[in-house]
C-alpha cells in the first residue's frame, strides 16, 4: 500500500502502429495497461500513464500512396481512430504521443546524432532478408518455414546503405543486467526465450536506418537516410516525458525515469528487452524496472489479424455488450502467460453467467429486499448468525489476494478474487434466507445484519471492481449511496454508515442475452456489409460463377485494334495484401507497376489468401477507373483465367519480367 505516499509510477503501452484501425486484440493491451495504472492510483501512487502511435516506416508511405494521399494525412486519420477507441474504452491515460510530434522527431535526430558521435553507430551496407510489414531484416537461419518469424510474412532479399548499431558492445552488460534483476522480463518463460534464442549465441549489430523510402525521421547529418522505425519508436518512452538528448531533461523526466512498466505483447518482447536496454545503456540511462509481454487474444485458433479475416472491434462489441462487458471480457479471460480465446459465443456465456447472474442479481436482490423490508434504510443491529464471520472471512481475504495478484500482474486472477466476494454474498442470501426472517418480527434484527452484511460486502467488491470496470463500479456505488471505499480501509469489515438509504429503484446493470438473438444480429451485419460490396464485373476479377458454367465462352461483339490499343496492360508485383473486412470475397492487394503503388480489390478470397498473393507477379489492367468495392478504392483490375468449374488462376508471366514490363 503507498497510501498517500505520491511515490511515482510510471507505466507505458506499446505504441500502436497507425497501418490501419485497431482490433480487440490490440485494444486489449490498453484495457489491461488501464487496469493496472487504476490501481496503482488506488493504492496512493502519482501514476504518469503513457500510450500513443507508430507513425513512420516503409508500409505506412506504401498504404498512403494506395489511398492517394500524404503519409501524413494517412497517419492522422488512423492516429484518430486509435484514440478514439482508447477513449470508447474509458481507459485513463495522461499522454497520447505521436512519433510525429515535432519535439518527439527532433529529440530522435539527436540520439541518433549522439550515439554516432560515441561510436556505437556506423555506416555500412545491409544485405538480408526483409520483412515488410514487420520492417525487419532476418537471416536465413531466423525464419520459420522460410517466412518472416514474427508474423509469418513472406521475406525479400534487400540490399541497401544503412547505419548499423554495435549491439555485440551491450551484450554482456545486457544478459548479465537480466540475470541479476530476475523481475525485469516477465513472465519468465519470455526471459528464457530471448536469453537461449538471441543473447547467449551472439547478437548481430542491428540496421539502424533506411534509404529504400523517405516516411520517417530524416538523419540530419545524412539526409538520403532516414531512421529505422524501432530506434525511433522505442524512444518515446523516453521523449514523452521529457527527455533530452542535449543535457535539458525535463524536471518529469527526472521524476518518472526509470519506467515502472513497459506493459507490450510478446510478439515485441525482443525489441524492448533487447534492442530498448541496449540503447538505453548506449545514452547512459537506467533501464526500464520491468517489461511484461503479455499473450495474444485469438478468435479461434489463430492471432487475430486482418489477413486472416478474423477481426474483431472493440467499437463493435461495445455495441453490442456495453463497453464494461468487454473490458470484463477480455481482462477475465487473459490467462497470465498463456494466449486467451474470443468468440461471440464466449462473450454471451461471460455477460449471462458473471455479470448478470452472479454480479447483477446480487445487487438487485440485495437493494430490493432493503426497500422491500426496512423502506431502503441500511442498519447494523450486529445480530450475529451462523454464516456472518464466514463471510467476513472469504471478503477480507478475497481483498488481500486480489492485492497480491495485482502486485504479480496477474490482472485475471485479481478479477476472480473479487468475483468470490460476489459469489460468496449470493451464498450467503441462501444461507440466510432474508425472506424466511421477514416472515417472523422477532428475526427483523437478524434480517437488518444480513442485509448490512450484504451491503457492506458488495461495496468492498464494487470498490475493488473500479479498476477493471469503472463505469459498473460506479453504478453499483450509486445505488448503494455510498463512495468508493479507499483500498487502506478495506482491511475492516463494517465501514459502511449504519442508517444509510439505499436507492429506491435498483438499476438491472447486465441483462441476460439470448446467444441466438446475437448471432442473428452478427448475420444481420455481415450481410448488410456484403451488400455494401458490389460484385466486380470485368472477366477474370472474381465475379460470382454462373449456376450452370459452361466449358465454351460466349463469343462477345467484335473490337477494333483501336477498342484493344486503348487497354493498358502491364507487369505487376504484389507487394502487400488483406482481406477486405467488409467482404467475404474480397482481397486489398498493394500492386508495384514500375515507380508506383496501386491498391486492387479483387474477388478472389476463395482461391488466394492473402500470403501467397504476396510476391506474385500478374497481368494489371491499369487504366480502368478507379472505382469503390465494399468501401475501399480500387485502382485496377489483376486478371486470370476461369474454368468450367468457376476457378481461377491469376494470369503470371511465363518468364520473370520486371515490375511494369509493358504487355502487348
Amino acid at each position: 500500500m503507498c497510501k498517500d505516499c505520491k511515490t511515482p509510477y510510471y507505466i507505458t503501452t506499446a505504441i500502436a502502429y497507425t497501418s490501419g484501425k485497431p482490433h480487440i486484440g490490440n485494444t486489449y493491451e490498453i484495457v489491461l495497461a488501464d487496469s493496472i495504472a487504476r490501481y496503482k492510483r488506488a493504492q496512493g501512487y502519482d501514476v504518469f500513464f503513457q500510450t500513443g502511435t507508430d507513425e513512420h516506416g516503409q508500409k505506412i508511405e506504401l498504404k498512403a500512396q494506395a489511398a492517394g494521399v500524404s503519409p501524413k494525412e494517412y497517419v492522422d486519420k488512423v492516429a484518430g481512430q486509435v484514440k478514439s477507441i482508447w477513449d470508447l474504452m474509458n481507459t485513463s491515460y495522461d499522454k497520447f504521443i505521436r512519433t510525429t510530434d515535432e519535439d518527439h522527431e527532433r529529440q530522435v535526430q539527436k540520439i541518433f546524432k549522439k550515439l554516432y558521435d560515441q561510436g556505437d553507430i556506423y555506416k555500412g551496407y545491409y544485405e538480408g532478408l526483409y520483412c515488410t510489414p514487420c520492417e525487419s531484416f532476418f537471416t536465413e537461419s531466423q525464419l520459420v518455414d522460410g517466412r518472416c518469424p514474427d508474423c509469418g510474412a513472406p521475406v525479400q532479399p534487400a540490399r541497401e546503405e544503412a547505419y548499423f548499431f554495435k549491439m555485440s558492445k551491450y551484450a554482456d552488460r545486457l544478459i548479465d543486467h537480466i540475470n541479476s534483476h530476475p523481475e525485469f522480463i516477465q513472465p519468465v518463460s519470455r526471459k528464457n526465450e530471448m536469453m537461449n534464442n538471441f543473447l547467449l549465441p551472439g547478437l548481430q549489430d542491428l540496421c539502424v536506418s533506411r534509404t529504400s523510402f523517405t516516411w520517417g525521421v530524416p538523419v540530419d547529418f545524412d539526409p538520403r537516410h532516414v531512421t529505422y522505425v524501432w530506434l525511433d519508436a522505442l524512444t518515446n518512452y523516453i521523449t514523452g516525458i521529457g527527455y533530452d538528448c542535449g543535457g535539458g531533461s525535463s524536471e518529469q523526466f527526472g521524476k518518472l525515469w526509470p519506467a515502472d512498466l513497459h506493459l507490450i505483447g510478446k510478439d515485441i518482447i525482443r525489441f524492448h528487452t533487447i534492442y530498448w536496454p541496449i540503447f538505453l545503456m548506449a545514452l547512459d540511462l537506467p533501464l526500464p524496472k520491468q517489461v511484461f509481454g503479455h499473450p495474444w487474444l485469438l478468435q479461434g485458433e489463430g492471432k487475430m489479424s486482418k489477413s486472416k479475416g478474423n477481426v474483431l472491434y472493440a467499437d463493435t462489441l461495445a455495441e453490442f455488450f456495453g463497453v464494461d462487458a468487454v473490458r470484463y471480457f477480455v481482462l477475465h479471460e487473459m490467462p497470465f502467460d498463456n494466449d486467451g480465446t474470443i468468440s461471440w459465443e464466449l462473450l454471451v456465456e461471460r455477460v449471462n453467467s458473471d455479470l448478470a447472474n452472479i454480479l447483477g442479481n446480487l445487487v438487485k436482490r440485495t437493494v430490493s429486499m432493503t426497500n422491500q423490508y426496512f423502506g431502503g434504510t441500511v442498519r447494523n443491529t450486529e445480530t450475529a448468525g451462523a454464516a456472518d464471520e464466514d463471510l467476513k472471512a472469504v471478503v477480507l481475504e478475497a481483498v488481500k489476494k486480489a492485492g497480491e495478484k495485482m502486485e504479480q500482474l496477474r490482472v485475471a486472477d485479481a478479477i476472480s478474487e473479487i468475483f468470490n466476494i460476489f459469489r460468496r454474498s449470493n451464498k450467503y442470501i441462501d444461507e440466510t434466507t432474508p425472506w424466511v426472517l421477514a416472515k417472523d418480527e422477532s428475526s427483523h434484527s437478524r434480517l437488518a445484519t444480513v442485509l448490512y452484511n450484504l451491503v457492506e460486502s458488495i461495496t468492498i467488491g464494487a470498490s475493488l471492481l473500479e479498476p477493471f470496470m469503472p463505469e459498473t463500479s460506479q453504478k453499483i456505488l450509486a445505488q448503494l449511496n455510498t463512495e468508493k471505499r479507499a483500498l487502506s480501509d478495506m482491511d475492516t469489515f463494517g465501514l459502511y454508515p449504519d442508517g444509510n438509504q439505499v436507492t429506491r429503484e435498483p438499476e438491472i446493470l447486465f441483462a441476460r442475452l439470448d446467444i441466438k438473438k446475437i448471432l442473428a444480429r452478427v448475420e444481420e451485419m455481415t450481410k448488410a456489409e456484403e451488400a455494401a460490396a458490389p460484385v466486380q464485373e470485368a472477366a477474370g476479377s472474381g465475379a460470382e460463377k454462373t449456376e450452370e458454367s459452361q466449358e465454351d465462352v460466349e463469343p462477345r461483339a467484335e473490337i477494333t485494334y483501336d477498342d484493344f490499343a486503348r487497354l493498358q496492360f502491364q507487369v505487376g508485383e504484389i507487394i502487400a495484401c488483406e482481406e477486405v473486412k467488409k467482404s467475404k470475397k474480397l482481397l486489398c492487394s498493394q500492386v508495384k507497376i514500375g515507380n508506383q503503388v496501386r491498391q486492387i480489390v479483387s474477388g478472389i478470397k476463395a482461391w488466394y489468401t492473402p500470403e501467397q498473393m504476396v510476391g506474385k507477379k500478374v497481368m494489371v489492367l491499369v487504366n480502368l477507373a478507379p472505382r469503390k468495392m465494399a468501401g475501399v478504392m480500387s485502382e485496377g483490375m489483376m486478371l486470370c483465367a476461369e474454368d468450367s468449374q468457376g476457378n481461377l488462376a491469376l494470369m503470371t508471366p511465363e518468364k520473370d519480367m520486371p515490375s511494369g514490363a509493358e504487355i502487348c
